[in-house]
Formats: structure tokens, C-alpha cells, sequence
């Protein structure tokens, strides 16, 4: 079973990122044929400057290896250097019209809020397509946000295939219903772009700040509270087992726990739980070498994998002359 999910390099990871994806990435890696890769051709569609696209994208990489990914394990790679993939964008995008590419939430989204779109906005679904579509993958893990994009990959891959024979798998969608979507500090989903993060490599300073600015109702002190509505039990919840959350769960409805010792509470779980990855995120982000050697035999895996696809691609569609007979 190949297992293919990409994380665009766009800021610091949150626990949403960790939940909802980057946890499940180590059990991938261990029970079946993992491709994983940082999205920085994407990340282009949001660039500010070189300088951040080059901190973020280095920051990722050592984000996903501190927390447990294993280039002997699994193919780990910057998409950036896998030119096999953009190739293929080109030839998939013969397979897409435009009025379906104008459907894409991700370009009608933005064109509602007044943003110019870009050529490369409006062809981020075929990028992504490509992405998945290079390396045989048989399932995604996606958001319910990005079913959409797996959806584009699954229509173009059947287009190519009745019109040029049978090349590519169709992909399945991964999506898990329990962790789909963490809950940020004011309760709508965790995301960067709503600023709303507990972004679990900060200092301890601002990892405080943004656990101890949790939106909470007014009960006070002495007061019971309903766990089932609260931000601080969803995402605390995330990390026990239910023994743990049954212990959490009495914390909320006995009356004498506030809802700043609660907070602190989870502070401390999630210092405990990412303490060791955060020590050895710091030695990894130390030895840029080592970083480099990894990603270069990432990026041999995925290019000799995607290159099978490339050249059934190629050949289905008569390019270049090397089979012209004298």
C-alpha cells in the first residue's frame, strides 16, 4: 500500500499539523510504502520573499525528521527537486479544461476575497494531481478541505486513461473523521492563516502565551464545566488515553479547578509530550550537511519512482523521437 501526503513548508507546524497528519506519518512509514514530501512549489502561490521560502522549507524538513520520519524508512524529498513532477503537470493539463480548473475552491475562495489570482493558483489542483499521481500512490490522507484536489486527480487520471490507455492508478482519499480538524485557541479550526495556533516547536514563552490565551466561558472557580464544549479539553484530549480523559473530564465537572490551572495542565502536557523532539530538532537544524545528504537520497527515491510513470507518460503521448525506426 503506497501512501502519499505532502506539507506545504508555509510557517511553523501547529498541533493541527501534528494530529491531523504528521503523527500518522510514523505509523505510515512502518506499515506500509510511505512518500513523503515538502510542498515548497506550492508555497510559491503565498511567496513573501526568498529568504522565508528558504527558512520555512529548511524549518519543515527538520520539523518532519525531528518528529520521528525516517528517509531508510520511508522517501522523504523537497518537491522542488523532483523535476519529474513538473513535467508531468504539463502533460496532465491537457487532461483538465478550464472551466473545471474555475471550480477549484482553492482559486474561487481567494477570487472572493479580492485576490488577484495568479497563474499558478489557478493551476495548483494539476500540480497536486501530478504530485499524487507521479508515484503510483494508493491512497491520500487529506483534509475535508483538500478532497477536492484528490477528486481533480482522480478525474484527470481517468480522462489520460481513456484517451491514451491505461497509465495511471486512481487514487483513495484518507480522511480521518476523529482528527480531521483540531480546534485552534478560539475554536475555529487550527489553521496559520486564521492566526489561531499552538505551534508546539516555539519557546516556552510563546507556547505559553498562546495555551494561556484559550477561549473559555466565565465559570468560575467553583463553578462545574462542561468539558464537552470546552477548547481546552479538545485539544488537551488529544494527547491521553481514556483513562487520562476520564481524569481530565472529573478536573472539569468537581468544582475547585480553575480555568487557569486547566490551562496549565496542558502546558505542561504538551511540554512533556514534545520535549524529546524538541531537543532533537535542535541538534538536527544544527548540521545543515546532514540535512542535505538526507534530502538529496530522498529526492533519488522519489525521481527514480516518479521517472516509471514519466516514461509510460511520454510514450503515450509520442514525445520525443528516440522509437523513430531509421
Amino acid at each position: 500500500m503506497r501512501i502519499l501526503t505532502g506539507v506545504q513548508p508555509s510557517g511553523k507546524l501547529h498541533l493541527g499539523n501534528y494530529f491531523s497528519v504528521i503523527r500518522k506519518l510514523v505509523d505510515y512509514q512502518n506499515n506500509s510504502d510511505l512518500f513523503c514530501f515538502v510542498a515548497d512549489l506550492h508555497a510559491l502561490t503565498t511567496f513573501s520573499s526568498a529568504k522565508n521560502q528558504t527558512e520555512n522549507t529548511y524549518d519543515a524538513v527538520c520539523d518532519f525528521l525531528a518528529l520521528g520520519i525516517d528517509p531508510d524508512k520511508c522517501a522523504f524529498w523537497i518537491q522542488s527537486e523532483v523535476p519529474e513532477v513538473t513535467e508531468l503537470t504539463w502533460y496532465l493539463s491537457m487532461s483538465i479544461t478550464v472551466p473545471k480548473l474555475e471550480l477549484a475552491h482553492s482559486y474561487k475562495d481567494k477570487v472572493a476575497k479580492g485576490i488577484v489570482p495568479s497563474g499558478g493558483l489557478f493551476f495548483y489542483p494539476v500540480l497536486m494531481a501530478a504530485d499524487i499521481l507521479a508515484f503510483n500512490s494508493d491512497k491520500v490522507p487529506v483534509g475535508k478541505d483538500q478532497k477536492q484536489h484528490l477528486e481533480y486527480a482522480r478525474d484527470i487520471a481517468e480522462k489520460f486513461n481513456s484517451q491514451y490507455g491505461e497509465t495511471f492508478k486512481l487514487p483513495e482519499p484518507e480522511i480521518d473523521e476523529e482528527t480531521a480538524i483540531v480546534p485552534g485557541v478560539d475554536g475555529a479550526k487550527m489553521s496559520k492563516s486564521y492566526g489561531n495556533t499552538i505551534n508546539f516547536f516555539d519557546d516556552e514563552k510563546k507556547l505559553k502565551k498562546s495555551v494561556m490565551g484559550i477561549l473559555t466561558d466565565s465559570a468560575g472557580v467553583e463553578e462545574p464545566k462542561d468539558y464537552e464544549k470546552s477548547i481546552i479539553y479538545a485539544i488537551h484530549s488529544l494527547f491521553l488515553d481514556e483513562s487520562g480523559k476520564k481524569d481530565l473530564q472529573s478536573r472539569f465537572t468537581n468544582p475547585g479547578t480553575g480555568y487557569g490551572d486547566l490551562k496549565k495542565a496542558l502546558l505542561e502536557t504538551i511540554l512533556d509530550y514534545f520535549g524529546p523532539y524538541r531537543k532533537k530538532r535542535e541538534k538536527i537544524s544544527a548540521d545543515p550537511a546532514y540535512v542535505r545528504s538526507v534530502m538529496k537520497k530522498g529526492s533519488d527515491k522519489a525521481r527514480a519512482a516518479s521517472s516509471q510513470i514519466l516514461d509510460k507518460v511520454r510514450d503515450r503521448l509520442g514525445i520525443g523521437i528516440s522509437k523513430v525506426s531509421n
